[in-house]
C-alpha cells in the first residue's frame, strides 16, 4: 500500500491541512483535503472515499471534488462509504440543494457523481466485490470499527495483500479498535492536544500524549509504525516533543505531503 498524507492537522493554518489519507492513488480515508493539493488528474483517480465522521474538517473536500468532476461532463461516480448517521447528516445538512447541490442525483439520478454507501460497523467491505465498477481498488477489505467521539464515529481497518493499516479517525479513550491494531503494519492515531490540555481533550473526545500512552497499553502487540495525526498546529512543536518523550521508537508525528510504503 502506498499511503499519501494529503492532510493531517487538527486545524487549518498555512502548511497545515485537515485530515485526508490517500491509498494507492484511488482510495481516500476522510476527505478534509482534496482539491487544494491534488491535480485534476489525481482527483479524477479517486473512486472511493471512506468517512469516519461528519465533522467539517473530515468531509469538506467532497463538495469541491464532486463539482470538479461534473464540470468535466464525465461518467465518473465516486462511492462515499459512511455509517448511517453520517450519510443522513450529509444529505440533510450539506448536499441538500441549499448549502451545496445534491450530487447524489446530478447530473442524473441514474448516473450521479456521488453514491452513498452505508457501512455497518464490524462488517467488512470487500472492494471489487461490493464495488464492481472500481477495478483500481480490487482486493482491499475495509472494516469500520466504532470509536468514542462527540458525534457517531468509526475508525477503519484496511487489509490488502497481507498488510494491515488501522486509522482511528477522531477519538477519545476507546477500546475495540485496539484489538484490530495489534500487530498491524501501521496505525494512524490522533493526538490533538498537549498534555497540559488533557481535560479539554477528554471534554471533546480527543487524545493527548498522556492519554495516547494509556491507549497504546491496550494493544497486545504494537504496530510497526504509529503515525500521529490531528495535532492542533498551535501546539505542534510541543506535541512533537511530548511524543518524542514517550520513547516509543515506531511513533512518528505526521507532516502533510509525506508518502509511506506500508
Amino acid at each position: 500500500m502506498k499511503l499519501r498524507i494529503l492532510g493531517s492537522a487538527g486545524a487549518e493554518f498555512p502548511d497545515f491541512r485537515p485530515p485526508a489519507f490517500m491509498i494507492d492513488n484511488a482510495l481516500l480515508l476522510d476527505a478534509g483535503t482534496v482539491g487544494s493539493v491534488l491535480t485534476e488528474d489525481e482527483q479524477l483517480s479517486i473512486r472511493t472515499v471512506f468517512i469516519t465522521h461528519v465533522h467539517l474538517d473530515h468531509i469538506r473536500g467532497i463538495p469541491a471534488l464532486a463539482d470538479n468532476i461534473i464540470v468535466k461532463n464525465l461518467r465518473h461516480p465516486v462511492d462515499i462509504f459512511a455509517t448511517a448517521p453520517v450519510i443522513d447528516a450529509l444529505r440533510t445538512h450539506l448536499f441538500n440543494g441549499l448549502i451545496w447541490p445534491d450530487f447524489t442525483c446530478l447530473p442524473t439520478p441514474e448516473e450521479p457523481v456521488l453514491c452513498f454507501k452505508t457501512l455497518d460497523p464490524f462488517t467488512p467491505v470487500k472492494l471489487g466485490e461490493d464495488t464492481p465498477r472500481r477495478r483500481s481498488i480490487d482486493g482491499y477489505t475495509i472494516t469500520a470499527i466504532p470509536v468514542h467521539h462527540t458525534v457517531p464515529a468509526v475508525g477503519f481497518c484496511v487489509d490488502f495483500m497481507g498488510k494491515r493499516l488501522v486509522y482511528t479517525g477522531d477519538t477519545g479513550p476507546t477500546d475495540e479498535i485496539w484489538n484490530h491494531a495489534s500487530g498491524a503494519d501501521a496505525l494512524i492515531v490522533e493526538v490533538s492536544f498537549p498534555d497540559s490540555q488533557e481535560s479539554l481533550a477528554l471534554l471533546t473526545q480527543h487524545l493527548c500524549c498522556s492519554l495516547l500512552k494509556k491507549e497504546l497499553s491496550k494493544i497486545h502487540s504494537l504496530p510497526q509504525r504509529i503515525l500521529i495525526t490531528h495535532p492542533k498546529p498551535q501546539y505542534y512543536e510541543l506535541i512533537k516533543s511530548e511524543i518524542q518523550a514517550l520513547n516509543i521508537s515506531q511513533v512518528e508525528l505526521l507532516r502533510d505531503g509525506t508518502i509511506y510504503d506500508i
